[in-house]
């Protein structure tokens, strides 16, 4: 799968990146991704990952969980802590539900058990790639002609959401860094604002009708997205919850 590289405008192979301690699956899924036309390696330690991460840049980490020293939880903690924006697909052996609310609470963007078919890993790395280049391309096609005057533009506090572009912004000006799957879900409250919105409905405006998540993982996506655009999360202006419904964002439409 190729990507562009949006300073350059160049065209080359995804870049991917696989953090796991087992050698066998390590080395498996190098040779299974690197036939399937990305650019691939990989880590067998959080110290090796940190090299790779300084060295060059990734469109995509493949982090598996179960490690010694620091586990693959810790790890992706870690980085979106330090601001790192790379798209991260947790590898799991526990396909317990919480266990995966824990991924995405710590900054994961799709979680997948163990064993799984190396087509549906497959599936999904493509499917993150996709909505990444997206985004750049949104981004991109802002920078270069500025907002459309029929661009859908909610307004919410200090914060401005540009739905055609999917891209929050500073009312004052400058772009927010905030995570895809916040944004997904921020973007999907904003097709229906000042509405309840249920965690089911959710789920299918940010991944479609057949993925399969716990109605608890939206409740961990909303805080987290609480956490970047309230100023208290525990006492919500924005992001309201409706006890027995959902979901529902304030917010006004700008001219």
């Amino acid at each position: 799968m190729l990507t562009t590289v949006p300073e350059t405008g160049e065209t080359r192979p995804a870049r991917i990146i696989v953090l796991d301690d087992e050698a066998e699956i390590r080395n498996m899924l190098q040779r299974y991704l690197t036939a399937h036309g990305f650019d691939v390696r990989a880590a067998k330690s959080s110290q090796q990952l940190d090299a790779f991460l300084e060295r060059e840049p990734y469109d995509l980490l493949v982090l598996d969980v179960m490690m010694p020293d620091e586990d693959g939880l810790s790890v992706c903690r870690r980085l979106r802590t330090q601001g790192q924006i790379i798209p991260i697909l947790m590898l799991t052996a526990r396909g317990d539900p919480i266990d995966r609310v824990v991924g995405l609470e710590h900054g994961a963007d799709d979680y997948l058990a163990k064993p799984f078919l190396p087509n549906e890993l497959l599936a999904r790395i493509r499917a993150i790639l996709r909505r990444q280049q997206l985004a750049l391309r949104r981004r991109a096609s802002r920078d270069s002609v500025g907002f459309e005057s029929d661009a859908i533009r909610l307004r919410f506090g200090d914060f401005r959401l540009d739905l055609r572009y999917q891209e929050l912004c500073l009312a004052a000006g400058g772009v927010v860094e905030i995570g895809q799957a916040e944004l997904r879900l921020l973007c999907a409250l904003a097709q229906t604002p000042n509405r309840p919105v249920s965690r089911l409905n959710l789920i299918e405006r940010t991944h479609g009708r057949d993925y399969e998540a716990n109605a608890r993982s939206v409740d961990v996506q909303v805080l987290r997205l609480r956490q970047i655009i309230e100023t208290d999360a525990s006492m919500p202006r924005f992001i309201r919850t409706v006890w027995g419904v959902g979901y529902m964002l304030m917010a006004e439409f700008e001219a």
